[in-house]
């Protein structure tokens, strides 16, 4: 825990609220770079972000973890050596630890603080912080590096207090581990995260029963252990990786290949995506330029993954439901497995789809459904997040006169750029809504929203602006160029997707992340911030 912090404390330059990625390099960058002073409030007892606190079975990123990872500092990357090409939690945090420690950053960092309010004083044009202990912070930005899926959701299924049994949620895993042996086991959710969590549970559960409202594709990760020829060859080459993060579409540390699907003859298609297939990973969705552009195009990826799906799955009535996808592919977060569809060809295993027998209610011995019930001894909610909204309005933000983050927003978040909401002085959020954040790799979003933050304020000090907030108008018309960039893709075209609200009932459906591109999205902010920072009013 972190030392107590004073009522009445000095008026600091900056409050970061979390300590993941986001957190950490801010911190670093206004404390050591601009000199400022800056604490960090962080609510667990470490850093980590959402990698503190998902520590449920399977956790495991994404993108490769050469790219996973600051490229700000080529002596972070020579000190630091991944172990596999998918990165486990473990391994992130340890990480993220290393960071922290290389750094000097946790004598800035006040851990075991919740936020429990941030209100802005317009008179003393100062933001109040203040913690789940009472203590309240003053400063003159407000920054939240609260991330994008850091708030649980908990679905409202009726019975849930009466469940007798153990019941979790993945984003809140115990950090001592759950043992599943000779349980029965439910596990509700199969997005991203009951991709990687299923495959685990079942090896050790007496029995898994999945319940599955929406099938989705997933690839092959094909992790393994990284070779030291290429540990070595990324670290001399790091400037190279680094360019082809900045200059792709996703911000990976791949490009995308530069062809239509209908550019070649269909057994060209089946043999390029063959050979994805066995790469493995999200590089699938590199194969051609217009998967997300073209529904036609799309469809020939989604034939092929559908017909793996059964291909994989012995039980063709378990492979029908697995492969009844009701979106295009890659319109929500394209998943990616280690043996997720193997495990329905286990006997331990049984999947029910709830679009047909839909959840009734959890009794005190397991969870009905329409075509009857499942007992269990364990419920797991693999169900996601309040995404990219829900982290920033726990915070409780009133900005000037009183108005509520939460009013502004109640149909839905606007703001400029994903970097600051008009009505809210001196407040940044870092990869916010309205930014290219989790259609990318986080890592490069997250410097670049960082970086630009920090040369904002180094010129508000150098020039006397004590003041920026951006502009309705501003605001407005940025809305309007997500949901440009949004409708140019299929992604809209997921109807349940987390991308839309669509998992949290009554939260307005509205796509949140900005999908021009990050290349594109870097080059715009560069500019704005080169015509004086047009849109924000400096004062």
């Amino acid at each position: 825990m972190g030392t107590s912090i004073k009522r009445d404390a000095k008026v600091l330059d900056a409050v970061i609220i979390g300590a993941g990625f986001a957190g950490l390099y801010q911190l670093h960058c206004l404390r050591d770079r601009l000199g400022l002073d800056v604490t960090v409030l962080e609510a667990a007892d470490g850093v980590g972000g959402t990698w503190y606190w998902n520590r449920y079975p399977g956790a495991r990123c994404d993108t490769e973890s050469h790219a996973y990872c600051f490229t700000f500092s080529q002596a972070l990357i020579d000190a630091w050596s991944w172990s596999e090409r998918y990165p486990g939690q473990a391994e992130i945090l340890r990480y993220m630890n290393f960071v922290a420690d290389r750094l000097d950053l946790r004598r800035d960092i006040q851990f075991g603080r919740r936020v429990t309010a941030c209100r802005f004083d317009e008179s003393q044009n100062l933001w109040h912080v203040t913690t789940g202990l009472g203590e309240t912070l003053r400063a003159k930005f407000l920054i939240a590096a609260v991330g994008c899926l850091s708030t649980a959701n908990v679905p409202d299924i009726p019975g849930l207090e009466t469940f007798e049994g153990r019941w979790l949620h993945t984003g809140q895993w115990p950090h001592e581990g759950v043992d599943f042996t000779g349980k029965r086991v439910g596990q509700i959710g199969t997005g991203s995260t009951g991709i990687q969590a299923a495959p685990v549970i079942a090896d050790t559960a007496r029995h898994l029963t999945v319940f599955q409202r929406t099938a989705n594709y997933s690839v092959p990760a094909r992790n393994a252990p990284l070779t030291p020829e290429f540990q070595r060859d990324v670290k001399a080459n790091f400037a190279e990786v680094r360019r082809i993060m900045h200059s792709t579409h996703n911000g990976h540390a791949f490009t995308i290949e530069d062809r239509n699907v209908f550019d070649v003859t269909p057994d060209e298609r089946m043999q390029i995506y063959d050979q994805a297939w066995d790469k493995g990973g999200l590089q699938f969705r590199a194969a051609f330029k217009d998967l997300l552009s073209s529904k036609p195009a799309n469809d020939t990826a989604a034939q092929y993954l559908s017909d793996k799906i059964r291909s994989i799955v012995k039980d063709p009535a378990t492979a029908e439901i697995l492969a009844d996808i009701d979106h295009p592919y890659g319109a929500k977060r394209p998943p990616i497995d280690t043996d997720y569809f193997e495990t329905f060809n286990r006997d331990n295993v049984t999947l029910v789809d709830v679009r047909k027998a839909p959840i009734e209610a959890i009794t005190p011995t397991g969870v009905r459904t329409s075509a009857g019930e499942y007992p269990l001894d364990i419920l797991v909610f693999a169900t996601g997040f309040d995404a990219m909204t829900g982290p920033l309005l726990a915070l409780d933000i009133q900005g000037r006169d009183g108005r509520a983050l939460r009013d502004t927003w109640r149909h839905g978040p606007t703001n400029y750029l994903g970097l600051q909401v008009a009505g809210f002085p001196n407040l940044f959020t870092i990869t916010g809504p309205g930014s290219p954040s989790v259609l990318t790799n986080m890592p490069v979003a997250i410097e670049q929203h960082v970086e630009w933050i920090t040369a904002c304020i180094a010129h508000m000090r150098e020039t006397g602006i004590a003041r920026i907030e951006a502009t309705e108008t501003a605001s407005q018309r940025w809305v309007q160029a997500v949901n440009a960039a949004a409708d140019a893709t299929l992604l809209p075209q997921a109807h349940h997707s987390w991308y839309l609200g669509a998992n949290v009932p009554g939260k307005p459906r509205v796509f949140m992340p900005y999908a021009g591109g990050m290349a594109r999205y870097r080059q715009h902010c560069s500019e704005i911030a080169a015509k004086g920072y047009e849109g924000f009013a400096l004062s």
